[in-house]
């Protein structure tokens, strides 16, 4: 087969056959059914330019010079082991035949034979090659579904609409913004979104913005030819260029210069880079997954970043949740970061207290997950939990039980340790403990005496009174 000779991608049925009058014959039958049809007079190169999930069926003569059918069903399994293959024999040359099955052809018709069969053969073998990538669908869909669940973890409605935007962007060829605070994981979210696109085994080429110097910003992205400035001895690929055939993820977006903004525009419009004192535009196959933390919106209305970038950017845009909009996967987080710190430093693993719990879900987490992560390695090598702008919380502060006895016993201990963490913070007057508790002051005096604990601030005339 000539390497100039096209296979359409769309193609149902390819057909190998090196007799020319037999090959127009069957490719009329094929073509009159409404089947689409590649007809070659030689198998030389099929397997190779044939794409991976191929939804089709290859028909081909076993005798012919060159590469023979048999062959040519080695090499087509060799790079996908359920293409069927129907290979044509000669008449009386069963034990050949008899060869090509055993080998895994789907079937195997003898000349001469009738249209009808070759048409019935060809419908059933179509049919099978849907039903298995249906199934590698399914199959890919439900590993893209728990390698999301792995890297992206937590049951919060946020995750889990993050995760289904993932999944539903991934195999996309759009650009993606990424929207999330400092430490909330934009980079674990580029990287999924790489690793389950279909450039997976292409570059992925990470850069913060706001870590480069504003000299070298653009040698580093677009990079440079020879005597481009003062100190260019030699040619630089940028990191457009080497992301080619992959991701490129640009963090801190934001913190890009006006002109620099300019040329990113136009490489996200045309797809090609030129380096600096260069005059060659070199073609980019490339995704761009550009991430901040600031509301860009804002930004162009204060001239600050380029309303047409941002505009251009803004198609898929993903917002991460905040650490504290997550709820429980706070916790679930925090013992998931310890026990892998624990392992990883060959020590036993600690179980969170009831004070220590509720020290996690009152802090705010401004450094996200970063951060809590930072705090489950301290407690995971035995260090007090302390975090900033809150008292430590001691897993063996003799006025917290650890929770025992039954369901009852263990909600009124539950609620004694959630009171008393909040009596180690600073609070002026009863009322403000009370609003920190979000209850009654009334209830507060009701549940101090209840679990024996006492309010050492000020205790304002109005609590006096309730």
């Amino acid at each position: 087969m000539s390497t100039e000779t096209p296979i359409d991608s769309r193609a149902q049925v390819i057909l190998v056959d090196d007799d020319p009058h037999l090959r127009q014959a069957l490719s009329q039958t094929l073509d009159l059914a409404g089947l689409k049809v590649v007809a070659l007079a030689e198998a030389q190169g099929l397997a190779e330019r044939l794409e991976e999930d191929w939804p089709g069926v290859v028909v081909s003569d076993i005798r012919m010079p060159g590469i023979d059918g048999l062959q040519l069903l080695e090499q087509l399994h060799a790079r996908d082991s359920e293409l069927p293959v129907l290979l044509i024999t000669g008449h009386g040359d069963v034990p050949l035949a008899v060869q090509a099955m055993r080998a895994g052809a789907y079937d195997f018709l003898e000349k001469p034979f009738a249209s009808d069969a070759l048409l019935d053969s060809v419908r059933r073998a179509l049919a099978l090659r849907r039903l298995v990538l249906d199934n590698r669908s399914l199959r890919l869909a439900l590993s893209d579904r728990q390698q999301l669940a792995t890297r992206l973890l937590g049951q919060s409605p946020g995750m889990q609409r993050l995760r289904e935007q993932i999944g539903a962007l991934a195999g996309t060829r759009a650009d993606v913004l990424i929207l999330g605070e400092t430490g909330a994981g934009k980079e674990v979210v580029a990287r999924a979104l790489h690793d389950l696109s279909s450039r997976r085994d292409g570059p992925f080429v990470a850069i913060n913005a706001g870590a480069l110097a504003e000299s070298v910003v653009e040698s580093e992205l677009f990079g440079h030819e020879p005597g481009a400035f003062t100190g260019a001895q030699k040619r630089r690929i940028g990191k457009f260029e080497f992301a080619n055939g992959g991701t490129l993820f640009l963090d801190e977006i934001e913190s890009m210069s006006l002109d620099v903004q300019v040329k990113l525009l136009r490489l996200l419009q045309e797809r090609v880079v030129e380096r600096l004192g260069g005059n060659q535009l070199i073609p980019l196959d490339i995704r761009i997954i550009a991430a901040t933390k600031e509301d860009l919106r804002q930004a162009a209305d204060q001239g600050r970043f380029r309303a047409d970038l941002y505009y251009r950017l803004n198609v898929a845009p993903l917002r991460i949740p905040a650490l504290r909009e997550r709820g429980d996967d706070i916790l679930m987080l925090f013992q998931h970061f310890a026990d892998a710190a624990s392992d990883r430093h060959g020590l036993p693993p600690h179980n969170l207290q009831p004070v220590q719990r509720a020290l996690l879900l009152r802090h705010d987490w401004p450094g996200n997950v970063r951060e809590l992560q930072n705090a489950a390695e301290r407690f995971a090598l035995g260090l007090e939990l302390a975090l900033d702008g809150q008292a430590p919380a001691v897993a063996n502060d003799s006025h917290v039980p650890v929770p025992a006895g039954n369901l009852s016993e263990q909600v009124e201990q539950f609620e004694r340790s959630l009171i008393a963490a909040e009596l180690m913070q600073p609070h002026s007057s009863m009322r403000s403990l009370a609003e920190a508790l979000g209850i009654p002051r009334k209830t507060l005096h009701d549940k101090l005496r209840k679990h024996s604990l006492s309010f050492g601030g000020h205790d304002d005339q109005e609590d006096n009174r309730q």
